[in-house]
């Protein structure tokens, strides 16, 4: 089931999900789909610090609540997939990704960066391409670079930085200005390959937490 999150159609910000049965509803299935994905995705990870997975799994209790509650709650122009915890909206049939330039994303970037700042990126791999949500860490002013939480350093200009190929097995990473289009791909998990479109990936419980924190109105 999807539910709108239009602001022109509903606006439940002032609304208690508790106090409607039907979202109520909502919020339990959200929360199983999401606990569900979380502990599949650690047992596939290679986890040799049992302390470490004890504080994942501690955690996710908190963050899958959280998740499901702003789900339910987050204005976006964007709709609800309750069933499988996603953000649902029409595909383009191609990845825009490659419609801008190195100027444009330095322009922007310039004058709009800041720690925390939710941005995408452009991942190239194995003959498919998607785009990813990551965060801004680390900023250097002087040098035009910028670090981001998963995909290391970029320069303002949208390229990864030249010490970041050496380190990295995916070498087809991009920094992009970030539009409606852009982050709309990026929150529903839109994949393209040679064929068109393909199969919507699922985002991670971090990639989640980072699309609710989108201003869709500066994009920052």
């Amino acid at each position: 089931m999807q539910i709108s999150n239009s602001h022109s159609q509903h606006n439940y910000q002032q609304i208690d999900i508790f106090s409607d049965d039907q979202r109520q509803l909502h919020y339990a299935e959200l929360c199983n789909a999401l606990y569900e994905r979380e502990l599949a995705s650690l047992s596939q990870q290679k986890i040799n610090n049992i302390s470490l997975l004890q504080r994942k799994i501690a955690g996710l209790r908190h963050h899958v609540k959280r998740a499901a509650y702003s789900l339910l709650q987050h204005q976006t122009p964007l709709d609800v997939d309750v069933h499988n915890a996603s953000w649902q909206a029409k595909q383009a049939a191609k990845c825009m990704a490659n419609n801008f330039t190195p100027e444009k994303t330095q322009l922007w970037f310039s004058s709009n960066i800041q720690i925390g700042c939710c941005i995408a990126v452009h991942v190239q791999q194995l003959g498919s391409e998607h785009i990813e949500l990551d965060s801004i860490d680390k900023i250097e002013l002087n040098s035009h670079r910028l670090h981001t939480n998963k995909f290391g350093w970029f320069n303002s200009d949208g390229e990864l930085s030249e010490d970041e190929h050496r380190q990295t097995d995916i070498h087809n990473l991009r920094l992009l200005k970030p539009t409606k289009a852009i982050l709309t791909a990026a929150c529903c998990g839109h994949k393209w390959d040679h064929k068109g479109k393909g199969q919507q990936r699922a985002l991670s419980l971090r990639e989640l937490l980072l699309s609710l924190s989108i201003n869709w109105k500066t994009f920052r």
